[in-house]
């Protein structure tokens, strides 16, 4: 539970300040709060630099119930790592067995709090109970996992008198609750790294990082919560399609205190004995684990070494870990492809300043098919495009002088947007299509874009698929989803089983990642958690913003205003700029620049 510091000129008549020294501020609980009447909310200060460490003051003496629950709510804010501070507003049994670990409460500003009836008689009788209540955003569960939520929240704190007739809260909510602006402050979002469960089925040797993202608290050992995140596993969400190279079991050796990186940027991790005993390339790929985790953290972390039993298992530095381990970030494309005036496949160099393409090589480039949209696969030998009336499906070599033979796929839809999305290559040169056929809407994969394409079962969905983008782990799908005029971005899982040939693949457990959106225009993979997306939503104008795959907003600045986007593509690799298609036709956005103009053309992609 905690206090949104966004001013909003409550007439909440008076609290101590917050001071600040050296880039500590100290926070004293001590506004007024009525025993009864109006409902009124915590009172909010305003909203901190995320930097500044936030520590809280204990209980006055004598302080008044009110006070007690406005210093205990405004504790919960603080960058305090037991919550010490918090559970001297608690009585002993109540500090005992309150775990703020279980839950995080997101509301739109802090918990309003107000006396449950007539307080008097029962403040003299020793007890009152107060009501918190607000809005709620989201909540982050106890493995850590963002989820958006909606609708009210309400809790009670009912507080006692001790026998130094001190007042005290013996009953709560067990987690905490926080207004947003606190919780941006307080909590941050990273990615920890799994190995997609499909990788050794697809017949590659090399495993394929997945970024599964939890939310830890800033200032509080934020390496060694995400080492103790990534030990525990995998979130509820993402457990099915991935797994671990630790051992069950395996957690940080007793005694292990701060994990703190030496002078030459390596991190000792010493775990218990559960991990002892692994072969090598096991453990290089648990290092791999750790270093992709910890990688956007400070300090930096170059090398990693485990260690079990007080004996080394393995070391391994961060260029290793690329070779251990692939993962979607570190592959730079070499093209930007999309579709010209005249209807073909072109491409310049990914990252260029170039506004001349030149003809892919290949019948999609070189041949006279009129294409709508397309899709490279991710290796750049390959390419799929759909016909300008979106009824025909082609695959074709990135091969000067290849023929490009009949469609792989037809669809019957009546109309032009009735038939194909624009396809999408996973990474294991799986060309994925949904057909948008009122009368038989599908989505389809055909293995390395060829033979009879396999209908992927979608138990879950409700509405008609209205463009697909797979993630480069190929694990996680991303679709919009159209009901009632009404067009949603979901994340999905991919789930195969049975043998090559003769596999059942579905996609399972969709969520939205844009629950505020109602109507997007365009979406594409952004990085290895993260989307960029154009919409809107009721009743506002066209925007474009990134969003994270749980449904959150990353803390990025969101991308430049830019009218009339019709389509946008993202490489993974973050140094790429982003381009789309708009009524200016091909632009970019290179990083701390504005949108410029490339070109004439559409349907812009990166490969994937």
């Amino acid at each position: 539970m905690g206090a949104d510091r966004e001013g909003r000129g409550r007439r909440t008549p008076a609290r101590a300040m917050v001071y600040a020294a050296g880039g500590v501020l100290l926070l004293a609980g001590c506004a007024s709060m009525p025993d009864s009447g109006d409902l009124r909310g915590v009172e909010s200060t305003p909203r901190q630099d995320t930097q500044v460490r936030v520590f809280a003051v204990p209980p006055g003496e004598d302080a008044a119930p009110s006070e007690i629950v406005q210093g205990f709510l405004e504790a919960l804010t603080s960058d305090d790592p037991q919550y010490k501070t918090a559970r001297q507003y608690l009585t002993g049994d109540a500090a005992k067995t309150w775990r703020p670990e279980l839950s995080t409460t997101v509301l739109t500003d802090g918990p309003g709090a107000k006396a449950e009836g007539t307080s008097g008689g029962r403040a003299e009788a020793g007890e009152i109970t107060y009501v918190l209540t607000g809005t709620k955003v989201a909540t982050v569960d106890a493995q850590q996992a963002y989820a958006p939520a909606t609708g009210a929240y309400g809790g009670t704190v009912h507080l006692t008198q001790d026998r130094k007739k001190q007042w005290r809260i013996d009953a709560l909510p067990q987690g905490v609750v926080m207004g947003e602006s606190d919780f941006q402050r307080n909590y941050m979002s990273v990615n920890k790294y799994y190995f997609a469960s499909n990788t050794e089925a697809a017949g590659n040797a090399q495993p394929t990082a997945v970024a599964d993202p939890v939310y830890v608290r800033r200032r509080v050992e934020p390496m060694a919560q995400m080492v103790r995140s990534l030990l525990t596993g995998p979130t509820r969400w993402l457990g099915p399609v991935v797994r671990s190279s630790f051992p069950t079991g395996t957690a940080l050796a007793k005694g292990a205190g701060a994990l703190t990186p030496d002078d030459r940027n390596k991190l000792t991790v010493p775990l218990n004995d559960k991990a002892a005993g692994i072969g090598n390339n096991r453990c290089e790929e648990m290092a791999a684990q750790l270093l992709f985790t910890l990688q956007n953290l400070s300090p930096v972390v170059d090398e990693v070494e485990l260690r079990a039993d007080g004996a080394e298992l393995c070391s391994l530095t961060q260029d290793a870990a690329d070779t251990a381990a692939s993962r979607s970030s570190t592959r730079r494309p070499a093209n930007l492809y999309f579709v010209d005036a005249k209807d073909r496949l072109v491409r310049i160099p990914a990252g260029s300043s170039d506004s001349e393409p030149d003809p892919a090589p290949g019948a999609l480039g070189e041949g006279d098919t009129a294409l709508r949209s397309v899709a490279v696969s991710r290796d750049e030998r390959t390419a799929a495009g759909v016909g300008l009336d979106g009824r025909s499906l082609y695959v074709g070599s990135l091969v000067s002088g290849g023929s490009l033979g009949e469609p792989v796929l037809r669809s019957h839809g009546r109309t032009e947007h009735d038939r194909l999305t624009t396809p999408s290559w996973d990474a294991h040169d799986g060309l994925w299509v949904a057909d948008r056929d009122p009368d038989k809407p599908r989505l389809l994969l055909l293995e390395e874009g060829k033979g009879d394409p396999l209908e992927v079962r979608t138990p879950h969905l409700d509405g008609r698929i209205q463009a697909v983008r797979v993630a480069a782990d190929g694990v996680r799908i991303a679709l919009v989803v159209e009901k009632g005029g009404k067009k949603t971005l979901l994340i999905g899982l991919i789930e195969r089983e049975g043998r090559p040939g003769e596999e059942t693949v579905r996609v399972v457990e969709p969520r939205s990642a844009t629950p505020e959106l109602e109507e997007i225009t365009a979406m594409s993979w952004a990085g290895d958690s993260r989307l960029v997306v154009v919409g809107r939503e009721r009743g506002g104008v066209e925007q474009m913003r990134y969003v994270q795959v749980d449904g959150s907003t990353p803390d990025v600045p969101a991308p430049a205003a830019l009218t009339g986007v019709k389509d946008v593509t993202a490489a993974e690799d973050d140094r790429l700029p982003l381009v789309a298609y708009s009524v200016d036709g091909i632009v970019r956005l290179p990083s701390g620049a504005q949108w410029q103009k490339v070109t004439e053309g559409t349907a812009p992609v990166y490969p994937g």
